[in-house]
């Protein structure tokens, strides 16, 4: 009892520091002497739950933590644009009895250098990886009952590195379409022998004695979406196509799709609710699905004022 009310006092104190130290949720600052629009937006969201010993509805003692971190830097200057972008979350729950456990972890980076061809075409040169920051477990009961953990991933393992040369379609500021009918692509899995099982041999589709995979002839979409869809809620989503030339088959076209949908119940306190869904043959050959609610406090900052 007095760890759970520990537990309790120190997610309380938590938020409100948070919240004092976030006076101004959203500032937006101007500033017409630069070629370069910067937003940077930075959430943390907790939830949690303590028990008395004699509660009679049950329940488990837990808390739980999401935060992300979202920075764009884009410049353009005449027919010249360099867009980059970082896009970081990571989420626990520790629920008691059961420990640490990750909820979400993303990383996201992405570079794009283009040249405009017309208002809403450009070409583009573009590199992007994708991985996660610690390691993930898969959870399952052995024959005797008892709860085994068993390693499926970690940092760089995988990552994926993908470098793109196409056009991109961008009809409005909130929309786009990069297409590349050349963007190779590099998997790494460090220490692929730790996931190797009897069913999976080739973990992420990367050959256990070597740490990369290299898929040079390959074609990617990638469509964006991000714009308040009214006042105080707004859209993003992410989707990705891969196909590789010379394993072209429908069910080995990877896709995956980010969406997160942020309300802004008031200055400080926003109402999150995100999803990834992933389709890779070289992982499984199922739909893999994540789903995220959580409510917390939300800082922006950006140095241009959005076109309504």
């Amino acid at each position: 009892m007095k760890k759970s009310f520990i537990s309790c006092l120190l997610a309380i104190t938590l938020i409100f520091t948070v919240i004092s130290t976030s006076l101004f949720a959203q500032v937006i600052k101007p500033d017409t002497t630069t070629n370069w629009k910067k937003a940077f937006k930075a959430g943390l969201n907790i939830n949690q739950a303590s028990f008395s010993d004699n509660w009679k509805a049950g329940g488990v003692n837990s808390i739980g933590l999401n935060t992300f971190l979202n920075y764009k830097a884009n410049y353009k200057k005449e027919k010249t644009s360099w867009d980059n972008e970082m896009d970081f979350s990571y989420g626990f729950v520790n629920n008691q009895g059961q420990g640490f456990r990750k909820t979400l972890d993303r990383i996201f980076l992405d570079t794009k250098f283009g040249t405009s061809l017309s208002s809403k075409w450009d070409m583009f040169l573009s590199a992007n990886l994708l991985s996660q920051f610690t390691k993930g477990y898969k959870y399952e009961k052995d024959a005797a009952g008892i709860e085994q953990s068993t390693l499926i991933s970690d940092f760089a393992a995988p990552a994926f590195i993908t470098v793109a040369y196409g056009f991109e379609y961008h009809p409005v500021d909130y929309f786009k379409v990069r297409l590349a009918p050349f963007a190779p692509r590099v998997t790494i899995v460090n220490d692929g022998q730790r996931f190797v099982t009897p069913t999976n041999l080739s973990p992420f589709g990367v050959d256990p004695s070597k740490t990369a995979r290299y898929e040079w002839l390959a074609f990617q979409m990638l469509a964006e979406f991000n714009k308040d869809v009214v006042e105080n809620i707004n859209l993003k989503w992410r989707y990705i196509v891969f196909a590789n030339y010379e394993t072209l088959e429908a069910k080995k076209i990877d896709h995956r799709f980010d969406l997160n949908l942020t309300a802004k119940v008031n200055k400080f306190v926003n109402v999150n609710l995100g999803g990834i869904l992933i389709y890779d043959y070289d992982q499984d050959t199922e739909v893999q699905l994540s789903q995220a609610f959580s409510l917390g406090v939300l800082y922006t900052f950006q140095n241009f004022q959005e076109k309504k």
